[in-house]
């Protein structure tokens, strides 16, 4: 970062209770006030002109087309040639065909025939088409894609060159399928886990999530114009992370200063690393502190524009989330001129997108939307896809393009999971040596579903076998490579087997996929494991006591209350989503040839009804916690305090 570029920036000290825990300490903002920035990309005076050239050239509908994006599902290559569509986008589980076994060839098939229908328009100056996907831990709509641990997991890593090498990974596989622009990273501060997309953030503490965001951006444009780059998205802006109770698309009520600084601090390292576009949070924000209601993002021009594009200078496109607009107070999916005139200037209308359009076009005629906010629109559109070079050459011209291998960076994701994952017991259970009879137990143990979670293949993660993801290794699967088939035992619900029999139990627990809204905890329901999936309190209790030592691996996307859990094992390691590579959890189980090297990006809870990290929570892991082979410690009984039925 060009941290004296305007005279901004300090270094946060390492300092007992501060956010500052990313290695080595990172550049965050301290000031009451928004930073001063302007764009790390220099203007371009004769793109500037042909920008405007163009853009005079254009009559109101191909500029307003230019604004739309429509999902694949709604739209076919001939609309986006007589619409002048300006992007598609591939939502959660959509693919060419709708086939989810759908292979890379497919996928730059129909990326060709996009593309080559927005150079075969009637404009005086043809403008490609461009077509965004949700690619958060690697492209995970595609079958045979190696899928990278969830963000929490990278956040315990602490390691923001795994995660540059990671964005370099994701935009190879994402260029493989033709497509050019990748709706992450996500740089939400998580800071309740009742969210249902606490596993999208790397942590709770702004410094991480900071040192994460410059990387991420590097990792996925590189120099924006290569094979193997691709346009990031900086999402979504702004405060998701911290909203009331955590619920999905709620009200984030912090005071002004806690936002610049906490929920802000993601996006001043992006900005500064060239990030392209920017993504519109669903939610909405009240400083009830000082009695403003600056309400829904998608709707506030204060945000959007007073301080996203004129105070932190980005020059690149706002683009909303899916019919984000809908929720704006008077608007619905196909109609809101509040939206456009905030600054948003790419509206994801998946289906309703010819009403858009028509709609759009009548604000302009009467008066609503200003003739100059729609050309203000189109200039960035058109300056994003200058500078990526998609006005020079067909992506699917691209050495990766239709490319099978170039979706594989599978020992990248092994490394991944061994440093995401994090040891929080280990009574002298683990390391399991080669050679011994181990019994498996446990819904999660023979399951890609539960194992990357939700974005994988489809929006919410349901509804795959193993088969579907093409590739990837299971926990159970790896542990049989590791220690030998015959050594080892699978019972799903560990019914009907005699743990002592074997040397060591190996269980296997966790949640179901959920992505967005779907994955809340309402409150007041406790946010309790073993209350959410009781089954897997079953299977440890069938297993645990029987004089063998039982080893816990747990799946989850947020930090999980499970005291008794643990108290029933001999060892527990929090695995959160890990991804398609189990083959790297067995690297750290057995043999104890890897160590365990992950800690805790988020605080670990100390009961069902503590959600957060203030005063109010009980904490049973602090943020930084995680024990490894060379440094052990002694995890004694855990309370277990009575679940309530309401929080």
């Amino acid at each position: 970062m060009k941290a004296l570029r305007s005279g901004l920036w300090l270094i946060l000290p390492l300092l007992a209770g501060c956010a500052g825990t990313a290695p080595g300490g990172d550049l965050l903002w301290h000031g009451q006030d928004w930073p001063a920035l302007r764009s790390p990309t220099a203007p371009d005076a004769a793109m500037e002109a042909r920008i405007a050239d163009i853009v005079r050239g254009m009559t109101l509908e191909q500029k307003i087309g230019q604004m739309t994006q429509a999902d694949i599902r709604s739209i076919t290559p001939d609309e986006v040639r007589r619409h002048y569509i300006g992007s598609v986008l591939n939502g959660g589980g959509a693919w060419p065909g709708m086939r989810k076994d759908a292979a890379v060839t497919d996928w730059t098939a129909l990326s060709d025939a996009y593309y080559r229908a927005s150079m075969a328009t009637d404009m005086a100056v043809r403008v490609p088409v461009i077509w965004g996907t949700d690619a958060v831990h690697g492209h995970g709509n595609v079958a045979g894609a190696t899928l990278f641990p969830h963000n929490i997991g990278l956040g315990a890593a602490h390691d923001p060159a795994l995660v540059e090498r990671i964005g370099r990974a994701t935009a190879r596989q994402v260029r493989a399928t033709g497509i050019s622009w990748v709706f992450a990273p996500t740089l939400a501060v998580g800071k309740n886990r009742r969210w249902g997309r606490t596993y999208e953030s790397y942590s709770s503490d702004p410094a991480i999530v900071a040192s994460y965001s410059r990387a991420m951006v590097h990792g996925l444009q590189g120099g924006l114009t290569g094979d193997g780059d691709v346009i990031a998205t900086a999402k979504h802006f702004l405060g998701d992370g911290g909203t009331f109770d955590g619920i999905d698309q709620g009200e984030n009520r912090t005071a002004r200063t806690h936002m610049i600084q906490v929920h802000g601090a993601g996006y001043y390292p992006a900005l500064d690393a060239g990030v392209q576009t920017v993504m519109v949070s669903y939610s909405s924000w009240n400083d009830t502190a000082a009695g403003k209601d600056y309400g829904k993002m998608h709707g506030s021009r204060e945000l959007l524009t007073d301080v996203l594009k004129a105070r932190l200078g980005f020059d690149g496109l706002i683009v909303s989330d899916w019919n984000g607009i809908q929720q704006v107070p008077g608007c619905t999916k196909d109609h809101c001129p509040q939206a456009v005139n905030a600054g948003i200037d790419m509206i994801m209308v998946p289906d309703d997108w010819k009403a858009f359009i028509a709609n759009t076009a009548a604000d302009v005629r009467e008066g609503r939307i200003a003739m100059a906010r729609i050309d203000d629109a189109v200039t960035r559109i058109l300056r994003v896809k200058l500078r990526a070079g998609l006005f020079d050459r067909n992506p699917n011209a691209g050495a990766f393009a239709g490319k099978a291998d170039a979706l594989a960076a599978r020992e990248l994701g092994r490394e991944a999971v061994r440093k995401s994952v994090v040891l929080l017991k280990n009574q002298g259970a683990l390391p399991l040596a080669a050679g011994k009879r181990v019994l498996v137990v446990g819904a999660s143990a023979d399951s890609l579903s539960n194992q990357t979670g939700g974005w994988s293949l489809t929006w919410q993660g349901t509804e795959n076998r193993n088969a579907d993801f093409k590739g990837g290794t299971t926990l159970l699967a790896a542990l049989r490579n590791a220690l030998g088939a015959a050594n080892v035992t699978f019972s799903e619900d560990a019914r009907d087997v005699d743990p002592g029999k074997f040397d060591a139990v190996v269980a296997v627990i966790g949640e179901t996929p959920y992505a967005e809204y779907n994955g809340d905890v309402r409150a007041p329901k406790p946010a309790a494991h073993s209350a959410l999936h009781p089954a897997d309190l079953t299977v440890l209790q069938r297993v645990s006591g029987k004089g063998v030592p039982v080893v816990s691996v747990l799946y989850s996307g947020r930090p999980a209350y499970a005291n008794d859990l643990i108290n029933l094992s001999d060892a527990f390691v929090a695995a959160f989503l890990p991804g398609t590579e189990g083959e790297g959890l067995a690297d750290l189980l057995v043999g104890g040839r890897h160590d365990f090297a992950g800690r805790l990006s988020f605080a670990w809870p100390g009961s069902a009804c503590s959600t957060g990290e203030d005063a109010a929570s009980i904490v049973q892991f602090a943020r930084g916690y995680g024990l490894s082979y060379a440094k052990p410690g002694r995890t004694g009984p855990l309370p277990e305090p009575a679940v309530p039925t309401a929080c």
